[in-house]
């Protein structure tokens, strides 16, 4: 019988193959990052085929580290950055341009267009979402319109689209020799295609943003059977579990009870809330969307508060800047001082998302004087995640009338002592760190493991769940509503900077 499951997490700057035993516990991990393309201000681009190819090489990697071979593997789940769209060739499998990515904001004038008829929440009844650049839909409607030969091709039947779990599935599947066109209802849930209640694609978004049907893959559960690899390293292994990245993170964490909530900090932060089987529309900024479908058990629904930009900020300190050599020194760079020298740091690179959806903003440093220096930006970098995860929190309590007593958290920033000591003193409530810190490669390969019967059912995966750290407020109170009334006003500095 195979011992291990495996996990494809294809993430916005790297991806990853991660070989889980039974209990959680990580056998085998590779990992390779993939450049970031700039073309223009506001764009962000990846290369499918480069993502395609280090998908390759960490399952290889992972595998031969511990000289495992398919059988050993009873399943592979796949996490993956969402909205992320790519559009190929059935025949050849090349995409017919760059991948155009969640934070990528050229589509920001269709935004407005769309918007004059209804406001831009005149979808949020049938998709949960507002109209904003974040979206999967307009991007397509994008490439559509704008690559020579695009729509001709689509009308053919030729062109095929997915978010990246899509394209990955559809390769490792056999490409255009019988590759799978499917998604599943996590990621189908962020195109702003999908109806929330059937669960399928809404002809009417289709016909609104004129895009054929015959392109869409087809909407599956988050835990079957899709397909078998055909990969060597993974000859036959089925492919058994799709959820879009921040959902995996909710079912790694074991959130599978109406308000239970996490928050992963990654290149954005995102607070999940589990709502239960029937959506909850939001009033105060936040994204309805699918937690996870479990073969044909009803669907889980689950709040959204969604941050564009929390460790990017990091790697833009590093990579544009020179501030620092490697991600990890800016918290000793923010030890340096004691406090932020009264700098807030609004990183609205890609507008404001969760709760303002202020898709003109752009970033904004203020409250610089002649005393700030550079510990001062590290340690307002920081604290800008914490502070827009505060928002959040507050935004998903009005909504969903549970006050969460304390967070789950997860992602690469929870190493960081200092950010997450200051996100329990701004939330004035306790934050937690769980044993197994990769939760978002864990929901997928849960997810797989539950399809194939590795694992029997959920509660059986809620009692690996484990605490690690716990981290409690220590901040007085008129300290903390000082620098968070602070933060507010530093937010408004940056609204309506692009006309």
């Amino acid at each position: 019988m195979p011992s291990y499951l495996g996990a494809i997490d294809q993430g916005t700057t790297s991806t990853r193959f991660v070989v889980f035993d039974a209990t959680g516990r990580i056998v085998s991990l590779a990992q390779k990052e993939h450049e970031q393309i700039y073309p223009r201000p506001g764009w962000v681009e990846h290369d499918p085929e480069e993502i395609w190819r280090r998908t390759q090489q960490v399952i290889a990697d992972a595998m031969q580290q511990k000289g495992l071979c398919p059988s050993d593997l009873a399943a592979i789940g796949i996490t993956n950055q969402r909205e992320t769209t790519i559009l190929w060739n059935r025949g050849t499998g090349r995409a017919i341009c760059n991948a155009l990515v969640w934070q990528d904001t050229r589509v920001e004038d269709a935004v407005a267009e769309i918007s004059r008829q209804g406001g831009p929440d005149r979808f949020r009844k049938q998709t949960g979402l507002p109209l904003a650049t974040y979206f999967s839909a307009l991007k397509i409607r994008w490439i559509l319109n704008n690559i020579p030969g695009a729509r001709e091709f689509a009308d053919a039947g030729d062109l095929l689209f997915g978010n990246v779990d899509t394209y990955l599935v559809w390769r490792l599947t056999g490409g255009p020799s019988g590759g799978i066109h499917v998604t599943d209802v996590t990621n189908a849930s962020r195109t702003q295609l999908m109806d929330l209640t059937t669960l399928q694609w809404d002809m009417s978004m289709l016909e609104v943003f004129g895009i054929p049907k015959a392109i869409l893959p087809r909407i599956a559960s988050s835990s079957e059977v899709y397909g078998q690899a055909q990969l060597d390293a993974v000859s036959d292994v089925p492919i058994a579990g799709i959820l879009g990245d921040q959902q995996a993170a909710l079912v790694g964490q074991t959130c599978f009870e109406s308000g239970q909530a996490k928050n992963t900090y990654g290149t954005g932060c995102f607070l999940l809330m589990n709502t239960g089987t029937s959506p909850v529309l939001s009033r105060h900024g936040l994204l309805t969307t699918v937690a996870f479908k479990f073969g044909a058990a009803p669907a889980r629904y689950a709040l959204e508060g969604s941050v564009a930009i929390s460790g990017a900020l990091i790697q833009w300190l590093r990579d544009n800047l020179g501030l620092i050599q490697k991600s990890s020194e800016i918290e000793s760079l923010a030890r340096t001082v004691e406090d932020n020298g009264g700098v807030y740091f609004v990183p609205a690179f890609s507008g404001l998302f969760a709760p303002y959806w202020q898709s003109s903003a752009r970033g904004v440093i203020a409250g610089l004087t002649r005393y700030a220096n550079k510990g001062h930006l590290a340690r307002a970098a920081l604290e800008a995640t914490a502070y827009q995860t505060r928002e959040v929190v507050e935004a998903m309590e009005l909504d969903s009338g549970v006050r969460l007593h304390s967070l789950r958290t997860d992602g690469g920033m929870v190493e960081n002592d200092l950010l997450m000591q200051f996100q329990a003193d701004i939330l004035d409530r306790e934050v937690i760190r769980p044993l197994i810190r990769e939760t978002t490669a864990l929901g997928a390969s849960y997810a797989a493991g539950l399809a194939v019967g590795f694992y029997k059912d959920l509660g059986e995966l809620g009692k690996q769940w484990a605490v690690d750290f716990v981290w409690k407020p220590r901040m007085e109170g008129a300290t903390r509503e000082m620098l968070y009334s602070n933060w507010k006003k530093a937010v408004t500095r940056s609204f309506h900077w692009v006309d």
